[in-house]
């Protein structure tokens, strides 16, 4: 499973889900890579003192990380950028995108979405920051994006000093400590927060795929990528991502998910 998460601006936790989806998985023994294709190298920087239970490669060395991976995770460029964009989706199987309740990151949220709309990738949105003081912020926030018809995740992420914390010292949240070196009292809601949100995930990548099996038998295909082999997956990936992007429509297969 190949998941992107895109923000069109910093402060929306972007790399901090990226991070968090990424754990989750690999506490539950699978293999996962998290792809850090931002070029401010945010995740890189989160991962720099090898805390984390998995690897964080830079895109330019994605290839043989992937290769081995059940599920990679791709920290996408923080961009409104059309071209870089599709680049980042046509090698993704789900599109997550993080967003604060706030006005101006709902607006951003909207205008990407009017551009993944353009492919036949799932996307949805995930709720970050959210505060528990303000609960009709978070439901007014989701009122507001399902009216463009954007698929909203039930799992909120709250808005946790451990967070903070946790980028800090480079571990996931829930190792998080405060300045006393206690361990952070709220901070197995936040990662309990994204725990929810990759089972979400999880049932929005099997809806997907057992709708585009229905749409590959009605015209005679039948389960594409049980017959690719794993690195031509990734080949394909790749390629899409990052070396032979002046190419990309040569490579791109519509409807079908690798």
């Amino acid at each position: 499973m190949f998941i992107t998460v895109f923000g069109q601006k910093g402060g929306v936790a972007k790399t901090c889900t990226s991070v968090h989806l990424a754990a989750i998985w690999a506490q539950q023994h699978k293999k996962v890579a998290l792809i850090d294709a931002d070029r401010n190298r945010s995740a890189t920087a989160y991962g720099a003192r090898e805390l984390l239970p998995y690897p964080v490669i830079p895109i330019e060395a994605a290839a043989k990380a992937a290769r081995g991976a059940d599920i990679v995770v791709t920290d996408g460029q923080a961009s409104s950028n059309e071209e870089e964009l599709k680049n980042l989706v046509e090698g993704s199987d789900i599109i997550i995108l993080p967003t604060t309740p706030q006005s101006r990151s709902l607006e951003l949220t909207v205008e990407m979405s009017k551009l993944l709309n353009n492919y036949r990738i799932p996307y949805a949105a995930l709720l970050v920051k959210v505060d528990s003081r303000k609960k009709s912020s978070a439901q007014s926030a989701i009122e507001i994006l399902e009216g463009f018809d954007i698929h909203v995740l039930n799992s909120q992420i709250p808005l946790l000093s451990a967070f903070e914390s946790a980028e800090t010292e480079g571990v996931t949240v829930d190792h998080s400590v405060d300045n006393r070196g206690r361990a952070h009292s709220r901070r197995m809601m936040g990662w309990f927060a994204y725990d929810k949100a990759c089972v979400e995930i999880e049932e929005l990548y099997q809806a997907y795929q057992e709708k585009t099996l229905l749409q590959l038998q009605s015209v005679g295909i039948s389960h594409p990528w049980r017959t690719e082999p794993l690195n031509l997956k990734v080949g394909v990936w790749l390629i899409r991502n990052w070396l032979f992007s002046s190419y990309r429509s040569s490579f791109s297969v519509k409807g079908i998910s690798f």
